[in-house]
């Protein structure tokens, strides 16, 4: 999954079939309690198609419906009213879940497990022989980044890692319809723009995504359609280019102007509408900026966090080897020439520097080796003679005679 700071490939650079994979008609879903009464309505009244090669993005607050939309695609709820279709069949039938690939907004992986045993157990599900499910759980582990993890269990995985290999097992069975729940969640800048090529090549290859997220920047870079959830129903819906432009005002680009041509061109612009007209320079958004900043860093073989940590430990050895630094700092500033010295040594209308003066008898205090202050202690061969010659003059005093 190499990752480049270029834009995104256009949306309506990429035409959809006319198949229709999904088709809902007055979908509606009522929760009831215990007495079967109705407590909240979900989904009310929703209508919408979704055709092959399709990224279709479903938004809205918490709580307007898409998780319930969701769940009834893939067959976990049945409508209350209205009617729901995938591939032109119920969304419950077992040859058309085999046909679906699902990443939920909590990954629910089993934790003592590593990627490869994972993929190996989503793969046996869906009664992939050995040889291709070895095939695919290597590429798949490979694509999601997870190469140097593959001995670490998936309890151990941070979210984001939890997220990639979330996204392998929705693979696993090369799927014709693809559901991710906030697919980017917890990941990195690079992961999520990852993430988005992605989706965006699934798409090329034919595949239909349902993209449910709250980062409307990434709906924004993939989603070819989206409709808007609030209360259950669908507020507004329909391609990004239609719900998004601005047809009372007109953006013009050109290179860099002269000043005289760009003040022409202002002059001509307000005389027709007046002093609302703006002068701006375009951006790129942060996320191409970062990226670019990235790349370019890695071109030169530097690593984030690497240089970083190199840094801190040539300081750490440094000073270890070579003493305090607050040693060095003082031997610094002794060889270095005060303010006071300078100005003493220079006259005021002169502009030469003075040399730098340094303070010999400190220096040379600082570097010659100190003699100790105090005896150095006794190694154990000077303190057994010191015991023997003790020895020998208590038992010359008893014995009255001279000390050998």
């Amino acid at each position: 999954m190499a990752t480049t700071a270029v834009p995104l490939t256009s949306n309506a650079s990429r035409p959809t079939s006319a198949e229709v994979v999904i088709q809902a008609a007055g979908l509606t879903k009522i929760f009831k309690d215990f007495w079967g009464r109705p407590k909240a309505r979900a989904v009310d009244q929703v209508d919408f198609e979704v055709r092959r090669g399709e990224v279709f993005g479903l938004l809205g607050p918490n709580g307007s419906g898409k998780s319930t939309t969701i769940k009834m695609l893939l067959g976990l709820l049945y409508p209350t009213k209205g009617q729901i279709s995938v591939f032109g069949a119920s969304p419950r039938d077992v040859k058309t879940k085999a046909r679906i690939g699902y990443l939920p907004e909590e990954s629910y992986l089993y934790k003592y497990l590593t990627p490869g045993e994972t993929l190996d157990f989503f793969g046996n599900l869906f009664s992939l022989d050995a040889a291709e499910r070895r095939q695919r759980i290597e590429q798949l582990i490979e694509m999601v980044g997870l190469n140097q993890a593959r001995t670490r269990t998936v309890g151990e995985f941070s979210k984001g890692m939890q997220r990639r290999i979330g996204l392998a097992q929705a693979l696993i069975n090369d799927p014709d319809l693809v559901i991710l729940d906030e697919p980017t969640a917890g990941l990195d800048p690079i992961g999520c723009r990852e993430i988005k090529d992605l989706i965006r090549a699934l798409a090329r290859r034919g595949k239909t995504v349902i993209l449910s997220s709250h980062l409307l920047a990434d709906v924004e870079d993939v989603c070819d359609r989206v409709v808007i959830y609030y209360g259950g129903r669908i507020q507004a819906q329909g391609t990004l280019k239609e719900l998004l432009a601005t047809p009372d005002e007109v953006r013009i680009t050109a290179p860099v102007l002269s000043r005289e041509t760009t003040e022409r061109v202002l002059a001509i612009l307000r005389a027709e509408v007046g002093d609302t007209v703006r002068l701006e320079n375009p951006t790129q958004n942060l996320e191409n900026y970062f990226l670019g900043v990235v790349e370019r860093a890695r071109a030169q073989a530097q690593t984030s966090g690497a240089t970083s940590g190199n840094q801190v430990a040539a300081f750490i050895r440094g000073s270890a080897e070579k003493g305090s630094g607050q040693d060095q700092g003082v031997l610094d500033r002794l060889t270095k020439p005060t303010a006071t010295a300078a100005t003493a040594a220079t006259p005021a209308d002169s502009v030469a520097t003075a040399a730098p003066t340094v303070d010999t008898s400190k220096l040379a205090a600082l570097t010659r080796s100190e003699e100790p202050a105090t005896a150095p202690a006794p190694t154990p061969e000077t303190q057994k003679a010191v015991d023997l010659s003790q020895a020998n003059e208590k038992l010359s005093g008893l014995l009255g005679g001279k000390k050998p």
